[in-house]
């Protein structure tokens, strides 16, 4: 099969496992070709060994199938690893052609504004297989001897895990005894359980915001900050996905603006660059910082 062909392939794969369901002729229409080719596609898949599933006229490919998985871990990245390598790709003269191979290649197949997941960790690759096993048929789990930043404590969950973030570094659990959604880190878990108690509270599965400073919530708040030049470069390198959200002032200031969960994860931020952070408009910023101030002043006071 030549390279058109298999790009073709693969793109007709991306559509049949994405979130729209698309009809024959729309697959046809994206792609240029003919519904006839379409279907000749489809049997490949089929003879192939995937499970094709048919409904309202569009198709599906389905993701247990076999080999599925098996493809899925080649090509994944989380959204930061994909910015960082378009990027990357960019960067490189516009007329080398390396860089228009790579795009070729990377591009036909994805976008990398939506490219997911990344390969899993062989420490965590048992617990996320539970996870997923838990997912697919509904089931409550247990992380036993969960070990939390927060509660500074280790102790077992029992959850309703739901979903994973792009890159299976955390997953979305419902928590009965709190009632509330909430993320867990798969590295903090112990072990995965699976029970044989199907879930109860689905229509609570409510997945919360990521910010770009990989904080989470359920709520958000938007925050203004002009950036010095040290400040804009740290903040890029150490938060790649705030780089689209800069814009260019003049005398190398650089102002951000976002929507963010809570006020602990830029609030470090801005406590590491104090000289060169300034907070426009975010009350709730200036009020965290405060609050840490005056922490720190009675930390040492009491200590002097």
């Amino acid at each position: 099969m030549d390279q058109p062909k298999v790009e073709r392939l693969l793109r007709i794969m991306k559509m049949l496992t994405g979130n729209t369901s698309l009809t024959i002729e729309e697959i046809a229409g994206q792609l240029s070709i003919s519904p006839r080719s379409v279907y000749r596609y489809i049997d490949t898949f089929r003879d192939a060994g995937f499970v094709i599933k048919k409904k309202n006229n569009c198709f599906r490919l389905d993701k247990s199938s076999p080999y599925f998985k098996d493809i899925s871990s080649l090509i994944h990245f989380s959204r930061e690893e994909a910015y960082i390598l378009k990027s990357a790709i960019e960067s490189i003269d516009e007329n080398n052609v390396i860089k228009q191979n790579l795009k070729k290649k990377l591009y036909s197949v994805y976008d990398y504004n939506v490219l997911a997941e990344t390969i899993i960790n062989t420490k965590n690759g048992n617990n996320v297989k539970r996870l997923v096993e838990a997912m697919e048929n509904k089931r409550t789990v247990i992380l036993h001897n969960y070990a939390s930043s927060h509660g500074n404590d280790i102790r077992d969950r029992r959850v309703e895990a739901y979903a994973f973030t792009t890159n299976y570094v955390q997953v979305w659990c419902y928590c009965p005894e709190e009632e509330c959604n909430k993320l867990f880190r798969v590295s903090r878990i112990g072990r995965v359980e699976v029970l044989p108690e199907k879930w109860k509270s689905i229509r609570k599965h409510k997945p919360g915001f990521i910010d770009i400073f990989r904080m989470n919530s359920s709520r958000t708040f938007h925050i203004k900050l002009q950036l010095g030049l040290r400040a804009k470069n740290l903040l890029v390198e150490e938060f790649p996905l705030a780089e689209p959200l800069l814009t260019a002032l003049p005398q190398n200031q650089w102002l951000l603006e976002t929507n963010v969960c809570s006020a602990e994860g830029v609030g470090r931020f801005i406590m590491g660059l104090p000289d060169d952070i300034e907070i426009i408009d975010s009350p709730e910023i200036t009020q965290y910082i405060m609050s840490l101030v005056d922490k720190m002043k009675n930390k040492y006071n009491a200590t002097s």
